[in-house]
């Protein structure tokens, strides 16, 4: 959408679909039409030239103009209970915006500049009003993401289910903000990898994984150099991969020398890393990936780890899931009464293969009594697109 804003509001990571001035041969401004803006000498020339206002493509752009934020910052107070569905329309639009602002942030970090950080409390707080809209649309919807946009889009998730997380183990608002703050901010140190590296199609070399294992110590670099940034914060981002065990890095701490908000970050990073697709590797399922966590002893805090199954579930949103009468279906919402018995959309038969008209049955009911007895690979039934059955469309 173009929108026109004042000179004064125009900022790197924005993207200049023209500058409101007479016509003029001078290459400076005839190279001005439909360009990002990245350079601050470029932007410095623009507000010092008298131009008063610029045309932005928002699409495009990396940051909110000022009309946009406000724009959305109106919905943070809306908190009443709403749909599955509904909120997912929502969460799309909460994702994107994030986005595109971790994406401003982490690009000022790699080029040595102060990060813009005016949005994240904001982010966070929409963020957080969708979870207490809906629990599960906005952190399984951040899942969905592909693998070129994995390092802007791991941390919008993260974020998502460190507030969920937080709020899962009853601390109180505040604690609840900086934990979104840690999850949107823990990986800013992987900006400073070389992208052959962050970005490599493959496994890791021992010399790259050294390498990739500095990103702890250099997002805390990045992060005192742009002050105020609450301790929890910082120590999130240096101690994310540590492991209860000691064996983790970049300190081999133990135990209780982990902060519960590490703890915290840890399981959530894990989680949103192993159910993502990777340039590497395919994302696992999201009730595997809790089963295999489950298995990794010393790796989590118990008492975390056990909060985050409540959180999203032993059969998170998006499972494809076989029930006692045959009928295979995907998990659409979770009950709070009982983990194992959610909400279902069944559209197939296990015996003949054959789809009919989706329907959403709830286990915990006894109008039609049901269970799981195993979960399923979408691949083994040449099911390509089971999120588009709770997600509206694909990824």
């Amino acid at each position: 959408m173009l929108k026109k804003i004042p000179v004064a509001d125009l900022a790197l990571g924005m993207h200049i679909h023209k500058i409101c001035r007479r016509w003029t041969n001078d290459p400076f401004w005839i190279g001005l039409v439909e360009v990002m803006l990245d350079d601050v000498e470029v932007l410095k020339r623009i507000q010092q030239s008298g131009t008063r206002e610029v045309w932005i493509e928002t699409g495009k752009s990396r940051v909110l103009a000022p009309q946009t934020a406000a724009a959305f910052a109106s919905t943070i107070n809306d908190t009443a209970p709403a749909s599955l569905d509904k909120e997912v329309l929502r969460a799309r639009a909460i994702c994107g915006r994030a986005r595109n602002a971790v994406m401003a942030m982490f690009t000022e970090a790699r080029m040595g500049q102060a990060m813009d950080v005016d949005n994240v409390q904001l982010l966070v707080e929409e963020i957080s009003s969708s979870i207490l809209r809906h629990p599960h649309a906005l952190i399984s919807l951040s899942r969905l993401k592909t693998s070129d946009e994995y390092t802007y889009m791991h941390s919008v998730a993260v974020c998502a289910l460190m507030v969920a997380l937080a709020r899962r183990m009853g601390l109180p608002d505040d604690q609840v903000r900086e934990a979104g703050v840690a999850g949107l901010m823990h990986d800013v140190g992987k900006m400073m990898i070389a992208p052959h590296v962050l970005n490599k199609p493959g496994r890791l070399t021992h010399d790259e994984f050294e390498i990739m294992k500095a990103h702890p110590e250099l997002g805390l670099k990045i992060l005192k150099e742009n002050q105020p940034v609450a301790a929890k914060v910082m120590d999130v981002c240096l101690h994310h991969h540590e492991k209860v065990d000691g064996s983790g890095y970049p300190h081999g701490l133990k135990g209780d020398q982990i902060s519960i908000f590490a703890r915290m970050g840890a399981v959530c990073d894990v989680y949103d890393a192993i159910t993502s697709d990777r340039p590497y590797k395919k994302g696992w399922g999201v009730a595997h990936s809790i089963r295999e966590m489950a298995s990794w002893k010393g790796h989590f805090d118990d008492v975390v780890f056990q909060s985050f199954v409540k959180t999203v579930g032993i059969y998170p949103t998006g499972t494809l899931v076989r029930l006692e009468s045959g009928r295979l279906g995907v998990v659409v919402e979770q009950s709070e009464a009982s983990l194992l018995k959610p909400r279902v959309k069944v559209f197939m038969s296990a015996r003949t293969g054959k789809t009919f008209a989706a329907q959403i049955i709830d286990l915990g009911s006894f109008a039609d009594p049901d269970a799981i007895v195993q979960i399923e690979k979408p691949t083994d039934w040449g099911l390509e697109e089971v999120d588009t059955l709770w997600a509206g469309s694909p990824a």
